[in-house]
């Protein structure tokens, strides 16, 4: 029986994967909180819900806990420690008390951000803390200082565990060609990783400094500049954006080839022009973030045409995947319905986000909630519901039982109906002025209210159903059916050919060998 000090104490990446897993799904439950307490501030003009201070702290916590503590360390952390390894053919990471420290780290950073809404003075800055606000604020800027710290530093340790494995412990026969597509998305977004977050760790701490020690970095007053921190955060953040979204990709190339038995369509293009394309432009884009911020004409027209190009590397894996679909014989299960969902969820996320693009469009539309709807549809409705569909999907792996269960179909049909009524209305009130962050809009028409009566529905309907999932998730690990196979899903990958599940220490019960021409996606072309 496992104790909790063989938990604490482990080195075995299965388990490390598992304590991401259950570390990300808290702060996605407490996101989730958040974002519910915003929407109801939200409903109608004059609510009483969480006015002031505490909409702002509010806003703080869902939006760091979604990215830092969610959405990154769910795709990077919990997919690139339990299954990765397995999926070369390695017996563990190549530093495995390292792979153990991140994952301390990261929770220690998840712990520090729900202490910091305990605190009188809880941050209200944003998970952006622009200065001279975050600078003259009373709140505790320490607390978003360090929280990212925290994190950012646990990203960099597992970024270079990962990286190191892949390229140096793949069992004899598997190529750079015959990597998944998911260690491919994986290990593009650890090299962003490790490119972008000393920026942001630099940014945060001359923050830091500026308030509680003298300096005067952002300060105007003193030969600073505040737009020196906005560059600085978005050149991290916004590749950040991709190391979101490449493993989220990742993980759909995974489960629609397996669950269509089709081979990825056009593997090395999705590889080479896709995932190489996305990486190499990522920090040629932050740009279009600051558009309105004064900068010169010519650095806009130059990074409109920087952040329109990265839509092409971008759009040769949508057309892999979408290929990938042609004549295939699919299995529908819930793990394809959060697949497909997520096919939806890029083609509208990935076409409002085209006017934002160009200068002469988003002057219009930045800081309305016009923005607000298209990143939640292209990054965090994409990415949340790519999770759901791994870990479905991996669930046989990890547990030797199935999570399908009409709870889980429930769990996603209202999660995919309660996300379009959150957030589609948005996109009306936004490009009809509506800014994002007030919580409070009396002074707009009188008909932004029923669209936010309609976007605050949505989000209960939607809360309803993610905590559906996550209660299947919880039921189906101690009682859902139990697998017949090893291969319940007829994959040709390592993790499912080569393993018991799940699979015990060293992952394999013999030396991992692949003969000559093996592909991951070795299914007979329909």
């Amino acid at each position: 029986m496992n104790t909790l000090k063989e938990w604490v104490f482990s080195t075995d990446h299965k388990r490390i994967g598992i304590l991401y897993l259950v570390g990300s799904f808290a702060a996605f439950g407490l996101a989730g909180i958040a974002a519910l307490i915003i929407r109801l501030q939200q409903y109608a003009p004059g609510m009483d819900v969480a006015q002031g201070q505490a909409y702002y702290n509010a806003l703080y916590f869902h939006a760091a806990a979604m990215i830092l503590a969610f959405l990154i360390p769910g795709l990077t952390g919990f997919f690139g420690n339990y299954m990765l390894p397995i999926m070369i053919g390695a017996k563990d990471m190549a530093f495995p008390r390292l792979n153990a420290f991140s994952v301390w780290l990261y929770l220690m950073g998840v712990v520090l951000a729900l202490i910091s809404m305990a605190v009188p003075d809880a941050p209200d800055v944003l998970w952006t803390g622009y200065p001279p606000y975050s600078v003259r604020t009373t709140a505790n800027t320490a607390f978003y200082v360090f929280t990212v710290h925290l994190l950012g530093f646990s990203s960099i340790v597992g970024a270079i565990n990962i990286i190191v494995t892949v390229a140096c412990m793949r069992a004899p026969g598997v190529g750079w060609n015959q990597l998944p597509m998911l260690v491919w998305t994986v290990l593009a977004a650890l090299v962003i990783n490790l490119i972008f977050i000393p920026v942001l760790g630099a940014a945060v701490t001359m923050l830091l400094t500026d308030k509680y020690m003298g300096t005067h970095f952002f300060d105007a007053a003193a030969g600073g500049d505040a737009l020196l921190y906005q560059n600085l955060f978005w050149f991290y953040s916004h590749p950040a954006v991709y190391v979101i979204f490449l493993p989220a990709m990742g993980v759909l190339f995974e489960v629609i080839s397996t669950m269509g038995q089709n081979p990825v369509f056009n593997y090395k293009a999705a590889v080479y022009g896709g995932v190489f394309g996305v990486a190499a432009l990522s920090g040629e884009v932050w740009v279009h973030h600051l558009y309105t911020s004064g900068l010169p004409d010519w650095i806009r027209i130059g990074m409109t045409v920087t952040t329109l190009l990265i839509s092409v590397p971008v759009g040769i894996m949508i057309i892999s995947l979408w290929g990938t679909l042609y004549k295939a014989a699919l299995r529908y299960n819930i793990a394809m319905y959060y697949a497909a969902a997520c096919l939806f969820f890029v083609l509208v996320g990935g076409l409002t986000g085209i006017p934002l693009a160009v200068v002469s469009m988003t002057v219009h539309l930045a800081k309305t909630a016009y923005v607000h709807a298209h990143f939640h549809y292209v990054m965090a409705l994409f990415s949340t519901f790519a999770i759901f569909s791994g870990v479905y999907f991996w669930f046989p792996k990890m547990t030797n039982r199935f999570a399908e269960t009409a709870l889980g179909k429930a769990g996603f049909w209202l999660s995919f109906i309660g996300a379009n009524v959150t957030f589609a209305p948005l996109f009306v009130v936004g490009v009809a002025g509506m800014p994002r962050r007030y919580w409070d809009y009396d002074q707009f028409p009188t008909w932004f209210a029923s669209y936010h009566h309609v976007s605050t529905y949505g989000a209960f309907i939607m809360g309803a159903g993610m905590l559906l999932a996550l209660i299947n998730f919880v039921y189906c690990a101690f009682a859902g059916e139990k697998c017949k196979s090893a291969n319940p899903w007829n994959s040709n990958s390592l993790e499912w050919t080569h393993t018991v599940s799940p699979p015990g220490p060293g992952n394999f019960l013999h030396d991992v060998s692949v003969p000559a021409g093996w592909s991951p996606y070795q299914y007979t072309a329909r």
